[in-house]
């Protein structure tokens, strides 16, 4: 199945932690194969989990249970090619450098970014966003 969407890490940290129920519920109504996350949302959340200390190991186990859900997308020589013209449509936003790459992904592969964060992802190219959390 082709992926219709992909989760910002936000909403893949609501899913591990089960709140709020609405992301979950949402989630659920998605067919297999059409929520992926992208290897940089993957990154953050490993960095989450190794800086967790004495909760890593139940942190671990929720992160192995959501990859067992949701697939992983490679961030691969077309994603890094749309990345420059993101990049170059927000380069006055100096922060966000991880945000711009898992925009350019999501826009690569043509799917709708999952956030709880929308006003980080204002004024990209192309990018399709989406808020489980308010039902936009």
């Amino acid at each position: 199945m082709t992926p219709k969407y992909m989760l910002d890490t936000n909403m893949c940290i609501y899913l591990m932690k089960h709140h709020p129920p609405e992301v979950a519920a949402r989630f659920a109504q998605c067919y297999v194969g059409e929520v992926v996350i992208s290897a940089i949302t993957l990154a953050e959340l490993e960095y989450g989990v190794a800086c967790s200390g004495n909760k890593a190991s139940r942190n671990r186990k929720a992160l192995a249970a959501l990859l067992e859900d949701i697939a992983v997308a490679p961030f691969d020589l077309k994603a890094a090619g749309a990345y420059g013209p993101i990049r170059l449509a927000t380069r006055d936003r100096k922060r966000d450098a991880l945000d711009k790459l898992i925009a350019a992904h999501a826009v690569v592969l043509d799917v709708v970014l999952v956030t709880n964060n929308e006003a980080d992802f204002v004024g990209y190219p192309g990018l399709c966003v989406e808020n489980w959390v308010s039902n936009h």
